[in-house]
């Protein structure tokens, strides 16, 4: 009788190592939090280093073109992995190019003044677009009713809402394909959307105060928050579910380095590329090494292990 083989594991040790728990959660939380301080840098180059003030919305337009491309070829593929970080990477270009500096062209056009200190002399507390952002609430306020009370949505925070407030609207659709990289778009898109005026309004001096109660309470709660949900992150074995589950997770924890920076507890290196430009640098490749590794791993890794442990 011939012996059985096992097959042969080609893969390397170290990506073996990025299969399993907990480096599947945390590898999607590492790419997604440090490229929120990424998107910050990039939004300052493009204002104050390259290339220029006469360059800003033609720049802003071809950076968000470039993640409607990334969202075309996303939502084109069939593999499941790569079309979430397609999406992931089409909604965080989409944001920066075509909404951000769409509130930046918004503040300038109407003259919108920038929010200063009163007890600095010319030190900026909100710039202009943020002001006009917080005029977007209604949008914000309208487009979520929708994703809470569409009975397709997979999202463990409104189908807790749902079954718990009793907002169940139908039974979602039998055969009803998701297409990942738009998902992953939209959320990253509306995630991000979400916090900015959550934070806009909580540093608003008229409505609460960075300094006020309301903001340590924020804090508190936002950290515990983050931490909670990160200990369920690094838990999983799928890598599509934990992008999709590390991409509001990091962002949450974000909330908690932004709030620290507003508090002066440290310096804001990706504020100030022109002077941390190397600290940047390596980010900004460390973040494209560990993306192209993440879109290596194979969305279905467990199943696979398993079959090699029982051979």
């Amino acid at each position: 009788m011939t012996a059985k083989t096992v097959p042969v594991n080609n893969q390397s040790g170290f990506m073996n190592m990025l299969y399993r728990p907990p480096w599947v959660g945390l590898m999607a939380f590492v790419i997604v939090f440090v490229f929120q301080g990424i998107g910050h840098t990039i939004m300052i180059v493009m204002e104050n280093v390259w290339p220029g003030e006469h360059y800003i919305y033609e720049s802003a337009f071809a950076l968000g073109l470039f993640g409607a491309v990334l969202l075309f070829y996303g939502m084109r593929s069939d593999k499941e992995v790569a079309a979430t970080w397609l999406g992931f990477w089409a909604g965080s270009f989409l944001w920066t190019g075509w909404v951000e500096f769409a509130f930046v062209w918004s503040g300038d056009f109407l003259q919108v003044p920038d929010l200063m200190d009163p007890n600095i002399a010319g030190e900026i507390v909100t710039k202009a677009e943020y002001l006009v952002m917080m005029s977007s609430v209604g949008v914000l306020a309208a487009t979520l009713a929708y994703f809470l009370l569409n009975p397709e949505t997979k999202c463990n925070m409104f189908l807790w809402l749902q079954r718990n407030a009793k907002l169940k609207t139908g039974k979602p659709t039998k055969g009803h394909k998701r297409n990942f990289a738009a998902i992953t778009a939209l959320e990253t898109i509306y995630v991000i959307w979400f916090f900015y005026l959550v934070l806009l309004f909580l540093y608003n001096d008229d409505i609460a105060g960075d300094k006020s109660i309301a903001a340590y309470v924020f804090f508190f709660l936002n950290t515990i928050w983050a931490v909670y949900l990160f200990q369920r992150l690094i838990k999983f074995w799928r890598v599509t579910t934990a992008i999709r589950y590390g991409i509001p997770t990091a962002i949450i924890a974000w909330n908690s380095i932004e709030l620290m920076g507003r508090w002066n507890l440290f310096t804001s290196i990706w504020e100030k590329p022109q002077e941390f430009w190397l600290e940047m640098t390596l980010f900004t490749v460390a973040i494209v090494i560990a993306a192209f590794l993440a879109v290596k791993t194979p969305a279905h890794k467990k199943a696979e292990l398993s079959r090699q442990q029982a051979s």
